[in-house]
């Protein structure tokens, strides 16, 4: 297969939105054990806007290619790879490297796609073949980019908890890692109780089995309408999204609980009375994605059910920035995805 010598890729040349161009980059060249990956597709994650409009990454070098989680095909492979052949469809995981157990610091803070490593809003990327995932045969590849970030967080936060049928966990928002815990929960046999500002949204969580809704707008004192649905009992399993609201989240949280930290989308901070933590006996643990093996098992589990990720809306790569604006809207059911 003959390939260009350059590539489209959308680069930020600020920290603002409307700093997003399409530029021309040259196509990277694979070595001794990588694969050369033809995005088809990329999703769009909280962090990723973090990174563009709020400092998250201030001292990142710039022009820099935005977005950590992307699908495609291996037109090319280095010498010595034997994981994946040309013609495979393949999905980068996020943190590169971090192929199971715990990641090393540096891991971490240096090898995550999307910053500081150039990101997926390009036509093409080599990656190591160690750090790359068959993607799911029954998903398209704007499907399978819905993956690495948004579907492993929430699969590692059930994980952690010990999900087991008859659990109920309590979901926040209906983004993507939101929605991708209602499903993964219910594979289990958990209930989920799911929060929204929106009373359509929490209609519509409804069609992916979700067996009550609270619109915290409308109930700010939600985590006693949590504990409400619970018989006073209260959640197994909270997916934080939100990060501010942990103070609601461990009064709406069982004896023994887990509360899963995985986001920070109402804010940074957050101040919580010890004896919420000491007297209940809950677990509160940040949450940072998962490892390659994790990213296979729950692979398995997504191929054995036929799951499908909820996708909300397709932007063409020209129309990268609209699709951050999007995002920064807050208007979304599922994820964002920029087709490439």
């Amino acid at each position: 297969m003959s390939l260009p010598a350059t590539m489209r890729a959308l680069e930020a040349g600020a920290f603002s939105i409307d700093a997003l161009k399409l530029a021309q980059r040259p196509v990277p060249q694979p070595r001794r054990g990588e694969i050369l990956v033809r995005l088809r597709a990329a999703s769009l994650n909280y962090r990723d806007l973090a990174v563009l409009v709020q400092g998250y990454l201030p001292a990142l070098p710039l022009p820099y290619v935005p977005a950590s989680d992307g699908s495609g095909e291996v037109v090319q492979i280095g010498e010595d790879v034997t994981r994946f052949k040309v013609g495979d469809r393949v999905t980068p995981i996020y943190t590169q490297g971090w192929h199971d157990g715990l990641p090393t610091l540096e891991l971490r803070t240096r090898r995550t796609l999307g910053a500081p490593l150039s990101g997926v809003l390009q036509e093409y990327i080599a990656v190591p073949a160690e750090d790359a995932v068959a993607t799911p045969p029954h998903l398209t590849d704007a499907e399978g980019a819905t993956l690495p970030i948004a579907a492993l967080t929430a699969w590692s936060t059930l994980q952690e908890g010990g999900v087991k049928s008859g659990d109920t966990v309590l979901v926040q928002g209906t983004g993507g890692v939101a929605l991708f815990a209602l499903q993964f929960a219910k594979l289990a046999g958990a209930r989920v109780i799911v929060l929204s500002s929106s009373d359509e949204k929490l209609e519509r969580t409804q069609a992916l089995g979700a067996d009550v809704g609270i619109n915290y707008k409308t109930t700010p004192k939600w985590e006693t309408a949590v504990r409400e649905a619970t018989g006073g009992r209260g959640v197994d399993i909270t997916v934080e999204t939100a990060g501010a609201s942990l103070p609601q989240t461990l009064a709406a949280t069982a004896f023994g609980g887990f509360v899963g930290v995985v986001g920070f989308v109402a804010g940074l901070e957050a101040t919580i009375p010890v004896r919420q933590l000491l007297g209940p006996m809950l677990r509160v643990q940040g949450i940072a994605v998962g490892s390659r093996a994790r990213f296979e098992a729950m692979n398995r589990a997504i191929v054995s059910h036929g799951l499908k990720p909820v996708i909300d809306s397709h932007y063409p790569l020209e129309k990268g920035a609209d699709a951050f604006r999007h995002l920064q809207s807050g208007k979304h059911f599922g994820k964002v995805v920029v087709t490439i």
